[in-house]
C-alpha cells in the first residue's frame, strides 16, 4: 500500500545503529531523503548493556537532523534472532498454518510462548513440497526495542529479521540476474549468507563476525576492546597468504593475520553451506558473491573470498541503493562509504512501498495494542471533548425544562391540596375495611376449627372400628383396641399448660418436640373423643404431627404376631384417611408392649390441616 509520507527505518545492528528516512517518489519508487550511523560500542554486544548503549545513541541520532517521520520500520539484530528453512509434506491448505505451528515447536531453541515468531511460505518443491521460512526473536528483546522506541517518541510498525530485509532489498536491486548467487553479510558478531535461484531464497545464519577479529587481536595486544576496535578499523586488512610481504606497523600484521584466521572459519562455514544447499535443497553451483555488512568493507576481503571460491563471475560489493532514488542535497561520496551496509535499511523501507517477496512481522500482539490504543488516543480525547459538548447541551436543555416543570408542578400542587384531603380520608376507610376483613378471616377460622376436632375423633373412630370388623373376621374371635391416650407434638418454643387429666404422662419418644397429653377415654370405652389439654400462654403455634397410645385386646392365643398384625393394621387403616392424614408421616412408633390381657402400642399421625393454637 503506497504511503505519500516519509518514514523511517531503523537497523540495531550488534555494534551499528542505523538510521534512514525514505519517502515514496512520483514515480512509486523509493527516495532517500536522509541517513544517519552511530557506533554503539562494545555496550552495545553486551547483553546487560546494550538496551541502555540503545536509548543513548537513538536519541542522538535522531537529534543530527531534522526527521519529521516518527512511523518508523524496525530491524532486529541477526545475533538476536533465530531462522530456518523447514519443507512441509504437501498437505490440505486448511491444515498448512497447523503444521508450521508443529514444526515451529519442534524447531525453535525456545518455548513458543516465550518468543515472537511468524513465517513465509517461499514456495513449492517440485515435487509439491512448501518451502518455509521460520524466524522467531524472544519477547523481551523486541519489547526493549519498543521501549525505546517509545522513548524517543517513535511509532513502531513493524519487526523485520536481517535475513527477511536483505531479501527484500537485493530482489529490488537485482532481480534481473540468471543463475545462483550469493549474498554473504558480514556482521559484527553474526553473518547471514543467502542463495538466491528462479524466484527463490534460502538463507542461513552463521555465528561468526568481525566482532571476532577485535576479541583476538585486544587478547594478543593486551589493549582494550575499544582501543583494538579503533586499531582495527583504521590499519585492519586480510592477509593474502604467506607470499604478500608483511606490513612495518606491528598492529596492522597481527590484525591482518587475524582477520584471515577469522575469515577462514567463515570460509569453511559458508563452503559448508554451499555443499548443503547442492546436495539437500537441490541448488545448483553460484555464478558470483555479492559481500555486504559493516565488515565486508576491511581491506581485501573481497580478494580473500575470490582466491577461496573461485567464482565464474567473481565477487562484488551489495549496492542496495541501486534502484533507490537518492536526494539531491545528500553527499554521494561519504554514502558511497556505506552503502554497502544500508540492505537492511532498505529492506524495511520497501515494507512501505510494495508487496515484497518476504513479508515478516514480529512484532508483539500486545505491544500491538498498545501502538493502536496510542493511536486512537486523540479519537479518544476528541469523543470525549464531543460528549462533554453533548452533556453540557443536554444539561442546559434539561435546565429549561425544570424550571418549566417546576413552575407547572406548584400550578398542580394548587389543585390537588383538596383532592390530597378527600385521598386521607379515603386510605382511613379503606384501613377500617381492611381491619374488618382480617377480623372476619379470624372469626370464620375459628368457626372452622370447631368442627375440627370432631371430624379428626369420628376418622379415628371409624378407623378402629373398621380394622376390629376385619380382624374378627380374619381371627375368628372378638377383638378389641382402642384409643388411650395421645400427645400433640409441638414445635420447639410452643408454651403447654397443664393437663386437664392430672393422671396423663408426659411421653418423651419425641426428644425435640414438645408434647401435651390428652385425657384418656373412659374406662370400657372402645373409642371415644380426646380432649386436648392445651394452654396459649406462650402465644400462637401450629400443630400438625400427634402421637397416639392404642391399646388392644391380646390376640397372641390366636396367633403370635397376632398383635403386631393388629398394629399395622391400625396404621393403615388411619394412613387410608387420606383427607385427614398424611401417608408419609403416619407410621407405627415405639415397641409393642404385653400387659397380661392387653397389650400396647403407639402411632405417629402426620396431620393434613395444621391446627393452629392459640
Amino acid at each position: 500500500m503506497l504511503q505519500s509520507k516519509s518514514f523511517l527505518a531503523v537497523d540495531f545492528g550488534a555494534v551499528n545503529l542505523k538510521l534512514a528516512e525514505f519517502e515514496i517518489n512520483e514515480s512509486g519508487g523509493l527516495l532517500l531523503r536522509q541517513y544517519s550511523f552511530r557506533s554503539l560500542g562494545q555496550e552495545g554486544i553486551a547483553e546487560g548493556s546494550r538496551e541502555n548503549a540503545i536509548q543513548r545513541a537513538l536519541p542522538e541520532l535522531l537529534g543530527e537532523r531534522s526527521y519529521a517521520s516518527k512511523r518508523v520500520n524496525v530491524c532486529a539484530p541477526g545475533f538476536h534472532t533465530f531462522s530456518k528453512f523447514v519443507k512441509l509434506p504437501p498437505v490440505d491448505t486448511t491444515k498448512v498454518t497447523q503444521i508450521i505451528e508443529y514444526e515451529a515447536q519442534q524447531n525453535v531453541p525456545f518455548p513458543l510462548e516465550e518468543v515472537v515468531w511468524d513465517y513465509q511460505i517461499l514456495g513449492a518443491t517440485p515435487t509439491g513440497e512448501l518451502e518455509v521460512l521460520l524466524v522467531a526473536i524472544k519477547s523481551d528483546i523486541v519489547e526493549g526495542l519498543f521501549r525505546v522506541a517509545e522513548t524517543t517518541g517513535l511509532a513502531m510498525q513493524l519487526v523485520d529479521v536481517s535475513p527477511a530485509a536483505l531479501c527484500n532489498a537485493f530482489r529490488y536491486s537485482y532481480g534481473d540476474l540468471e543463475g545462483c548467487t550469493m549474498l554473504l553479510d558480514i556482521g559484527a558478531k553474526t553473518s547471514n549468507l543467502l542463495f538466491f535461484e528462479k524466484g527463490n531464497v534460502y538463507s542461513r545464519g552463521i555465528n561468526i563476525g568481525a566482532n571476532s577479529i577485535t576479541q583476538d587481536f585486544a587478547k594478543e595486544a593486551r589493549v582494550s576492546m575499544d582501543e583494538a576496535e579503533r586499531i582495527k578499523i583504521e590499519d585492519g586488512f586480510v592477509s593474502l597468504g604467506g607470499a604478500y610481504e608483511e606490513p612495518d606497523n606491528p598492529h596492522a600484521a597481527a590484525i591482518s593475520k587475524i582477520a584471515r584466521q577469522v575469515m577462514t572459519r567463515l570460509h569453511i562455514q559458508v563452503n559448508q553451506t554451499l555443499q548443503f544447499y547442492r546436495g539437500q535443497q537441490g541448488g545448483s553451483a553460484p555464478q558470483r558473491l555479492f559481500l555486504s555488512g559493516g565488515a565486508a568493507i576491511m581491506p581485501y576481503t573481497a580478494q580473500f573470498f575470490a582466491e577461496k571460491l573461485n567464482l565464474p563471475e567473481g565477487v562484488d560489493y551489495f549496492n542496495p541503493l541501486k534502484n533507490v532514488q537518492i536526494d539531491p542535497g545528500l553527499n554521494l561520496e561519504e554514502l558511497a562509504k556505506v552503502a554497502h551496509s544500508m540492505g537492511e535499511v532498505v529492506g524495511l523501507g520497501l515494507r512501505n512501498l510494495a508487496r515484497c517477496p518476504v513479508e515478516l512481522n514480529l512484532m508483539p500482539r500486545s505491544s500491538r495494542q498498545r501502538q493502536h490504543l496510542k493511536q486512537k488516543q486523540p479519537f479518544f480525547i476528541a469523543s470525549l471533548c464531543c460528549l462533554l459538548l453533548i452533556l453540557f447541551a443536554f444539561g442546559w436543555f434539561y435546565d429549561q425544562r425544570a424550571t418549566e416543570k417546576q413552575s407547572k408542578f406548584e400550578d398542580l400542587n394548587k389543585e390537588l391540596a383538596p383532592l390530597q384531603q378527600q385521598k386521607m380520608a379515603l386510605d382511613r376507610a379503606m384501613e377500617q375495611l381492611r381491619a374488618a376483613e382480617l377480623d372476619l378471616t379470624q372469626y370464620t377460622g375459628w368457626m372452622e376449627d370447631r368442627f375440627y376436632w370432631v371430624d379428626l375423633c369420628t376418622g379415628l373412630r371409624e378407623a378402629l372400628l373398621e380394622v376390629e370388623s376385619k380382624k374378627e373376621t380374619e381371627y375368628k374371635s372378638p377383638v378389641g383396641v382402642w384409643i388411650e391416650r395421645f400427645y400433640p407434638i409441638l414445635p420447639p418454643g410452643t408454651l403447654v399448660g397443664q393437663p386437664r387429666d392430672a393422671t396423663a404422662e408426659t411421653s418423651t419418644n419425641a426428644p425435640s418436640m414438645v408434647t401435651a397429653p390428652v385425657t384418656t377415654p373412659a374406662a370400657g370405652t372402645r373409642t371415644g373423643k380426646a380432649r386436648l389439654g392445651l394452654s396459649g400462654r406462650g402465644g400462637a403455634g401450629e400443630l400438625s404431627t400427634v402421637k397416639l397410645v392404642c391399646r388392644g385386646v391380646n390376640m397372641t392365643k390366636v396367633a403370635a404376631d397376632a398383635n403386631t398384625k393388629l398394629g399395622y393394621a391400625v396404621a393403615d387403616a388411619f394412613k387410608g384417611r387420606t383427607n385427614l392424614f398424611l401417608v408419609e408421616g403416619t407410621e407405627l412408633s415405639g415397641q409393642f408392649k404385653e400387659e397380661g390381657l392387653t397389650f400396647t402400642f403407639e402411632v405417629t399421625l402426620k396431620l393434613k390441616r395444621s391446627m393452629k393454637l392459640h
